[in-house]
Parts: structure tokens; C-alpha cells; sequence
């Protein structure tokens, strides 16, 4: 080591320290910028020039279409880049023009209720109103959140919110019944406010914010009727209502004041306009509030301004600065600005002088105008008589119509970055073999998307009322069908979207909710709100080009249609059609013997008992039987074989906070990175994958949040890459990159064998209930071979199939006749086709399998049996639901899987803990004699007496179910202290 070594590494003397503190300094520096990806990002770094997709989670949020309208939009850069910043759904989203790309800024789960940026664009904070509000702050260059606040307004989240000039503090404005304004000093590391005061609702509903750019103690907040001034001085946060003192003489629009009024205080009125936006001021202590009627209210502020002081006549004045509804109100440099609700932008000077305006863009009205904070200044001339020069920054504008309109100051020249959707989007389908993707809106607006360029390239608007329900592409992309709210189904080239009118059919008033071709492309089939399939079919002429003509209607299910499908005859390329309703009826129809005006159907199978089927698909052909894939709303996916029908198999669905509403196989390619199988799917809110073959494994599925407020569809690219979701309400389609390799990865993160299904049981492999569960199944193999037995025993690791029922129910699960015939086909028939025989018996662990995938996945709460009683009960004098005992009795032995009496009063002995020698003693004691069911011979005399002759829901849940008593009831008995 050499000296120079040693002496760099002793600690200096104080005559070193002057010495080395630049290089200490320069060395901290680099520390901070090899730890800190904030730290060193510039305004470059967010859209790099190479961009790779590392594909380390199963699905990545690559693209979002659309943009909410209400809320502002930021210009963040304007020199060598064209960059903004707007939401959309509940995401933020940078887009840069220049280069045609997005960032997309992750982490809320409701959507976001307001946005703002710094002074400098550095820094941008978004919030959402969900049940956990969360208000995030995030670097711009980078993308990065540095800063979070949870539950900060936790009883309405935040409606809006403003930076301090220097960026050091943040306000927010809760949405409460009693609103609260905090300022956060976001910059150290807090929890909680600085300052915060509640409102008192009498000055209605505060919806702007903002700081004073020249005293960030000062605030203000304006509801439509209301502003308020804030001034944050020794530790608190106080306000007070500008209001004017009205003179009994003063001029009604200089006062807002009626003579004779009782109330002495009251906002100024402006022509019966309500407020919109108020800003400071950039010089004069005054604060300005822009009106819905084209006029300006200028109210002087006092530092010393208290909550019980109002402002003399002399200090407030109306200005009427124009005949249009101003609905933005902007300060920028020297100048006032304003947007109106007829699309203009005008500019004044202090003097309230009308400088230069904005008025042939064909806008509508002006919901936000963002200026450039770079050195973009163009130079033009006011309109006075001066003619002074001005020099007015680039701006960005945005409208109600989700339009996104940039500025030139230099030369005045508007350019279109974004013109969105503003309409509800339910329609979205893949072209089965180019990077194309159809959207269709409410508004009758059908665009078709280049995925890959990011550009629109094929367009059609159809009349304001077709609400566009759903599209299809054929499987040969020839045909691009679209099924309108109206029932109008058109069939159209899709390279041109044009449709011959001879194509396009209206032979139902109901909504078309589902549309589908056949795989060869010669059958198509719609399903309407009206509970009836159509089919057409393509008629082909010698000579003449083919056409679609009709072939029959059949309402086939008396509840709505939940999804609809066609296959392939296995003993042949014959078309099949199938339709799933909420009827719990999957109904098949006989194409091959159809005629026009005549559709049949060939079959109609009941597939559920209680749960309702939500939507369906062909299963891949990952064994040697067929199958159809079937999920419900009880989170199940059933397995049916394809030809009788019957079910195959049950197992647990993802479970991800509400059933799955429609599931797709993603198409095999070449290019995919696994050769095996996957699903994909939605849930309310969620869209997700799952691996097959299915199992009931729950870590080989993955979900994420996509729309907030509802997921309407989905649809996957021809290979494999790409998901794209409808948010319906919400007006955006979002595009999500798939990556197989992650998901697998993660599925192998979660065990291996039985691991997984361990993981399901309450404590796990080392907990109780598997210790019961072992010495249940090991107590099934003494039950089986007789309890009374002397023989020597014959150990086994497998129990007989018949023992199954008595096992499941042992472990607190009671399936249906039905349900127990499933698991034992299920498992009798699991190895049929490989082998040609059956399967008698099972052991742990594939009944450990059974179980996990065949119990509820919530049990059976209270609140269930509640409502079933109510729909069974009648009611009586007092309003309330009450059952006779003999209607009970008759509902079990005539509804859903019939009871006998003895079955009854066996399953009543049991749940009211009556023996068989009580109901000895007590027939004996009556003279006996009887066979009704509550005389028979095992006791049930005793249900006259233990069963009240009219049953309450209290009865029946607590007393005869057993179930605890609801927090009503144990209020109600409790002794009054």
C-alpha cells in the first residue's frame, strides 16, 4: 500500500479540511448520483432514443388510449421535444408528440381526480377519490414517485390541488361533506399536514385551489358560489369568505346585493353566472374570479383580513370582459387570460384591455391553457391603438371533447397533438393476421389502430344514435362485423369500413351484445339484449360475389346471454354454435338443419345449480378428450366434455376480488416465448392470465388493476403480444404487453407438487386442519372396512369413492346430490380416455386437490340465508318475513334436489341435536302409532316442539342453522345498563 494510500485514508487535520472540501464535496456528488435515478435524470432521460422491453412482469401497460376531459392538461416540454402531461383513467400519462411515445405513470386504483405540476414542469402530483385516497408525487424527467401520501383525505379523497411557487409545498382539497384543506410540506419525509383547516359547508363545495405564486402562506379556493382566502400564519391555517357589504343604494351588479335583504353579507352576483376559476393577482394584492357569465370579480385582500370581516364596496369591482361563459382563468407573465365555452382564448393586460385573441381553431369549450415554462416567447403585436409588442409563451390547450391543441406563439399555428374519445368504448377486436386493432364508441365512432405505429389508419363515424355494442373480425380477416345499440348488425370490408347496404341488417330493436363468425367464415351469429341468437350465413352464387343474407332468429334463454361461441363437429368440419345464459342453460343449435326463417336448436343443458355462468371457451387440446370451459360467478371454471355435456371436472378459478366476466385462449405463434397454453381474462376490474392446464393452482394466475370503474372487454393481437382492454365509462382502451417467460417464472415462485394447494388450507401443511383432515381420511378406511371389525386390517394410502361424501362433509363442506356426482365422475373418469377404465378410489393428496377446488371459495355466509328466506317467506302484519313450518317442509321436498321425510327429519334431528331415544320417549309417551315425518322412528315427533310453527329469519339462522347472532340481535339482548 503506498503512502498516498494510507494518508487518504487517516482523517484530515483541521488545516486539510478547507483543502479537501471540494473533493469531498465532488465525491458526495457522485455517491448521490450512483444512488439517486432522480438525481442525475434530465429532461432526456424519460423518453431515451432505444427503448427495450425488459418483460419482467406477466402483463406491462404499453399504451393508453384516451384521456379524461375533465381535468387540466400540462405542457412539459416545448423546445427540442413536444411533451404533455394528462390522465386518463387512473393513470398519468407524459406523452411526447415528437416521438409518438408514452410514459405511463402507475400506482393509484381509483381514478385520478386531479392533477398539477410545478412551476418549473420538474415535478407533477396526482390523486384519486377511491376508499384509501392517495395523492403521489412524481419526478417528470425520470417518472419516478418520490413521494406518497396514503388515506390523506380518507372520507372523499382529493378533488383538487395546487404547488407552492417553489415547489416546497403542496395543498390538497378534500371532497368531504365537511371539506379540509391541508398544505404538506412534501419535501421532508411527513405523514402528516403542516397546516389544515375544515370548511364549513355553508360556503358550498370548494372545487379550485391555488397557491399565491408571490406569498405561498396565502391560498385561495373557490366553490360556484363561493371564494375563499387563505392565510397560513403562526402554525395554522385560517380562512375567511370574501363577501361584500351591501349599501342599501348600491347598483345590483356592482354589489350583488336586493334592497331590503335581512342577510348584510353576501357574494357578489354576477348576472346569474356562477364562478369558475380565481387566480392571484401577479402584482396588485388583488384576487381575480372568473364567472360563467363573461365577467370578472376583483376583490382587494387585507393581510390582516378576518374570518368576521368583509371587504367595503370600494374594494371590490366587477369587470365585464366578455359575452361568452369563461370556463379558465390563467395568469401568465403580464398578461389574463381566459378559455370561454365557445373555444376562444383572449388575452388583457392589468388594465383589464383586450391585447390579441384565439378564435378560429373550431374548438369547443376550453377546460385547461398550460404556457411553456422554456424560453419560447413569440413576438407579435397587441390589438390596441398602441400597438405595443407582445410576447406570449406556447401554450397548450384542452377541451370537453378530450382535444389536445398546441400553440406556436411565433406564428400563431395550432397543431392537433390528441384528439381522443369522450364517449363510453365497449367495442374492441384484433385483426386475426395484421398489427390491427378496431375500437368502437358509443358516439357510432369505429377507428382502426395500427399497434405497432401508434397511428390511426381507417376511420368511420355512423349516425349519433348507433351506439357501437361489439365488433368481430373473421378468422380470414375478410370481414369486420358490428353489431349498434340500435340492433343494426353491418358487415364491411375491413380496409375500407365500407359496407354494402345489402350487409346490413336490422331484425331486432333489442342492443346487440355479442357477435362472433364461424371458423370458416361462412356462419355469423349475434346475440341480442333481447335474449335471441340470430344467424346468417354467406350465400354464394356462380358468377356473382358472395353476400351475407339471414337465416333465422330463436330466443333460446329467458334470462340475458352471456356469451356466445362457436366451434367445430368432431366428426367433422361442420360449424357448431352454442349460446351460455344467465338462465344457467348452455343451449346448442343445429346449423347443418337449419333453413331460412328456421333456426333449430339440437340441445339445451342445464350446466349449474346456484351459480350463475359468466362466459365460456373452447379448452385447448391439452388431452385427448374435448372440452368446453365454463366459468361462473362463484369462482369456479368447470371443464364439460364437448359432445355429452357432462361435467368433467371443477376447479378454483383466480380469485382476484370479483368473478371473471369473459376468458380467451391467447392464439398460438410462432413467436411466443412458451409452447405452452395460457388464458386470458377480465374481472370487473382486473385484466389477467392464467397458465394451463388448469389445476387450481392460484400462483399460476396474475391480475392486475386496468379500469377502475369497469372492465367492458378484451381482446389479444393475432400474436400473442398484446392485450387491449375497454373501459367502457371510464372512455380509454389500454394496450398491455404480455410476457409469457414472467409468468411462468412467478407460478414456479409459488411451489411445486402440492405446495400451492397446502398453501390453501387454514395453517397449511403444519397446521390443524390438515392434521384433521388426515385422521378424517385415514378414519374413512376404518369406516369402510367396518368399525365393528376384528379382522386384521388392511392398510392403505387410497379411500373408495363412495367415502368422499361423508369425508367432505366431515371438513365442513356439504355439497349437493349434484355436486357429489360431479366429484365422483370427476374423478372415476380422470384417466378413461388414456387408459379405457375407471378410477374407484383416491388418495391424500388428489383429494386434497377435490377439496380445494370444489368447496366454496367464501363458505356460506348470513347474509346469503337472509336473502334466500326473504325471496321463500312470506310477510307478515308487521312487514317482516316469516315462513310457515309446513311451506319449509314442502319447498324441500319439491324444490331443487328433492328430500324424502325421512332425509328431512334425519337432517332437522341433526341440526336441533334431537337423539333417536328422545323421540323413543316421546312417541312412547304420545301412544305412537303415526308415520307422518314428525312421528317416524328416529325421532322426529320432537320437531312440532322444537320448530315454532312460524319461522322468522332469526329462527332460522341462529336457531335451526346455527349461524351466530347478527350484531341487531345481540344488540337487542343485551341487558340495558
Amino acid at each position: 500500500m503506498s503512502d498516498a494510500n494510507v494518508k487518504e485514508q487517516e482523517p484530515p487535520t483541521s488545516g486539510e479540511v478547507e483543502e479537501e472540501g471540494g473533493q469531498n464535496r465532488e465525491t458526495d456528488k457522485v455517491n448521490l448520483t450512483q444512488a439517486s435515478q432522480v438525481f442525475t435524470a434530465a429532461r432526456e432521460t424519460l423518453f431515451p432514443k432505444e427503448t427495450t422491453h425488459t418483460g419482467r412482469h406477466a402483463l406491462s401497460l404499453e399504451w393508453v388510449f384516451g384521456m379524461n376531459p375533465a381535468l387540466p392538461v400540462f405542457s412539459l416540454q416545448d423546445n427540442d421535444q413536444l411533451v404533455v402531461l394528462y390522465a386518463g383513467a387512473h393513470n398519468g400519462i407524459i406523452y411526447n408528440h415528437t416521438t409518438n411515445s408514452q410514459h405511463i405513470l402507475q400506482g393509484h386504483c381509483s381514478p385520478i381526480s386531479c392533477v398539477c405540476a410545478s412551476e418549473d414542469r420538474r415535478w407533477i402530483a396526482t390523486a384519486d377519490r377511491g376508499k384509501t385516497s392517495t395523492v403521489m408525487i412524481w419526478d417528470s424527467y425520470s417518472g419516478i414517485p418520490v413521494h406518497t401520501f396514503f388515506d390523506c383525505h380518507p372520507h372523499g379523497g382529493v378533488i383538487a390541488m395546487a404547488f407552492s411557487a417553489d415547489t416546497k409545498y403542496l395543498a390538497t382539497l378534500g371532497a368531504e361533506d365537511f371539506q379540509c384543506v391541508c398544505v404538506w410540506d412534501w419535501t421532508n419525509d411527513t405523514e402528516n399536514p403542516l397546516v389544515f383547516t375544515k370548511i364549513n359547508p355553508e360556503h358550498g363545495f370548494q372545487e379550485w385551489i391555488l397557491f399565491n405564486p408571490n406569498d405561498d402562506t396565502q391560498l385561495l379556493s373557490n366553490s360556484k358560489n363561493q371564494v375563499l382566502f387563505y392565510n397560513r400564519a403562526q402554525g395554522s391555517l385560517q380562512y375567511v369568505a370574501l363577501k361584500l357589504k351591501k349599501v342599501a343604494d348600491a347598483d345590483p351588479h356592482g354589489s350583488g346585493g336586493t334592497h331590503g335583504s335581512a342577510d348584510p353579507f353576501q357574494t357578489v352576483h354576477m348576472a346569474g353566472g356562477f364562478l369558475t376559476q380565481s387566480v392571484f393577482h401577479w402584482r396588485a394584492p388583488q384576487i381575480l374570479t372568473a364567472s360563467a357569465a363573461g365577467s370578472l370579480v376583483l376583490w382587494d385582500t387585507l393581510e390582516d383580513l378576518t374570518a368576521n370581516q368583509s371587504l367595503p364596496i370600494e374594494r371590490v369591482r366587477v369587470v365585464h370582459l366578455q359575452e361568452e361563459p369563461i370556463t379558465v382563468l390563467a395568469v401568465t407573465d403580464r398578461y389574463l387570460v381566459t378559455g370561454d365555452a365557445q373555444g376562444h382564448i383572449k388575452f388583457y393586460d392589468e388594465k383589464f384591455r383586450l391585447l390579441t385573441w384565439y378564435d378560429e381553431f373550431g374548438l369547443d369549450a376550453i377546460v385547461s391553457i398550460s404556457f411553456s415554462k422554456e424560453d419560447t416567447k413569440g413576438y407579435t403585436e397587441d390589438c390596441s391603438l398602441e400597438a405595443e409588442p407582445l410576447y406570449i409563451r406556447n401554450f397548450v390547450v384542452s377541451t370537453v371533447s378530450s382535444t389536445i391543441l398546441h400553440v406556436s406563439s411565433q406564428n400563431g399555428t395550432p397543431q392537433i397533438l390528441l384528439c381522443e374519445d369522450r364517449d363510453p368504448i365497449n367495442a374492441v377486436a384484433c385483426h386475426p393476421k395484421q398489427p390491427i386493432v378496431a375500437m368502437g364508441n358509443y358516439r357510432g365512432v369505429l377507428k382502426l389502430w395500427d399497434y405497432n405505429t401508434k397511428v390511426i389508419v381507417c376511420s368511420r363515424t355512423f349516425e349519433p344514435n348507433e351506439k357501437i355494442q361489439c365488433i368481430t373480425f373473421d378468422p380470414h380477416g375478410l370481414y369486420l362485423a358490428v353489431g349498434f345499440g340500435s340492433g343494426a348488425v353491418h358487415v364491411m370490408d375491413p380496409s375500407t369500413l365500407q359496407s354494402d347496404p345489402e350487409e346490413r341488417f336490422h331484425y331486432t330493436k333489442h342492443s346487440i351484445e355479442h357477435i362472433t363468425f364461424s371458423s370458416d367464415s361462412k356462419y355469423l351469429a349475434t346475440a341480442d339484449a333481447g335474449r335471441t341468437v340470430t344467424v346468417f350465413f354467406l350465400h354464394t352464387d356462380e358468377g356473382s360475389l358472395p353476400r351475407w343474407m339471414y337465416l333465422g332468429r330463436y330466443r333460446s334463454h329467458y334470462k340475458p346471454i352471456k356469451d356466445l361461441l362457436f366451434g367445430v363437429q368432431l366428426d367433422s368440419t361442420q360449424p357448431r354454435l352454442l349460446s351460455l345464459g344467465m338462465d344457467r342453460r348452455l343451449v346448442e343449435y343445429d346449423l347443418e338443419k337449419s333453413a331460412v326463417n328456421r333456426l333449430l336448436i339440437s340441445s339445451s343443458e342445464h350446466v349449474e345449480q346456484s351459480a350463475v355462468p359468466k362466459c365460456m371457451t373452447w379448452y385447448p387440446p391439452l388431452t385427448t378428450e374435448h372440452f368446453l370451459l365454463v366459468a361462473s360467478d362463484q369462482y369456479k371454471m368447470k371443464l364439460f366434455n364437448s359432445t355429452t355435456k357432462m361435467c368433467r371436472k371443477t376447479l378454483l378459478g383466480p380469485v382476484y376480488g370479483s368473478p371473471i366476466k369473459k376468458i380467451l385462449v391467447l392464439p398460438k405463434s410462432k413467436a411466443l416465448e412458451s409452447n405452452s397454453y395460457h388464458l386470458a381474462f377480465i374481472t370487473e376490474d382486473k385484466v389477467g392470465l392464467q397458465s394451463l392446464p388448469l389445476d387450481g393452482n392460484p400462483y399460476k394466475s396474475n391480475a392486475l388493476i386496468c379500469h377502475p370503474t369497469g372492465v367492458s372487454n378484451l381482446a389479444c393481437s393475432y400474436d400473442s403480444r398484446l392485450l387491449f382492454t375497454t373501459g367502457g365509462s371510464d372512455c380509454t382502451v389500454m394496450s398491455w404487453a404480455i410476457s409469457l417467460n414472467a409468468m411462468e417464472a412467478a407460478a414456479a415462485l409459488g411451489g411445486r407438487d402440492l405446495e400451492p394447494f397446502y398453501n390453501l388450507l387454514e395453517g397449511g401443511r403444519d397446521g390443524r386442519f390438515y392434521r384433521e383432515m388426515e385422521e378424517f381420511f385415514y378414519y374413512c378406511q376404518i369406516h369402510h372396512q367396518g368399525t365393528d371389525s376384528m379382522e386384521k386390517r388392511q392398510v392403505s394410502t387410497k379411500i373408495p369413492l363412495s367415502e368422499v361424501p361423508s369425508l367432505m362433509r366431515a371438513l365442513a363442506y356439504f355439497p349437493t346430490e349434484q355436486e357429489i356426482e360431479d366429484m365422483q365422475n370427476e374423478v372415476k373418469f380422470s384417466k378413461y380416455a388414456e387408459t379405457g377404465k375407471y378410477v374407484t378410489d383416491i388418495d391424500l393428496e388428489e383429494f386434497i386437490k377435490l377439496y380445494v377446488n370444489h368447496r366454496p371459495v367464501f363458505g356460506i355466509s348470513r347474509d346469503e340465508l337472509v336473502q334466500a328466506f326473504r325471496i321463500l317467506a312470506n310477510h307478515d302484519s308487521a312487514g317482516r318475513p316469516v315462513l310457515q313450518r309446513q311451506e319449509l317442509i314442502e319447498l324441500l321436498q319439491a324444490r331443487g334436489e328433492h328430500m324424502t321425510e325421512e332425509e328431512i327429519a334425519e337432517c332437522f334431528a341433526s341440526l336441533l341435536g334431537l337423539n333417536e331415544e328422545e323421540g323413543e320417549e316421546e312417541e312412547g309417551a304420545r301412544g305412537g302409532g303415526h308415520t307422518d315425518i314428525y312421528k317416524s322412528k328416529s325421532g322426529e315427533y320432537s320437531l312440532a316442539c322444537a320448530i315454532p310453527e312460524d319461522i322468522s329469519v332469526e329462527t332460522f339462522t341462529s336457531d335451526i342453522m346455527g349461524f351466530p347472532p347478527s350484531a341487531e340481535q345481540r344488540s337487542r339482548c343485551s341487558p340495558a345498563e
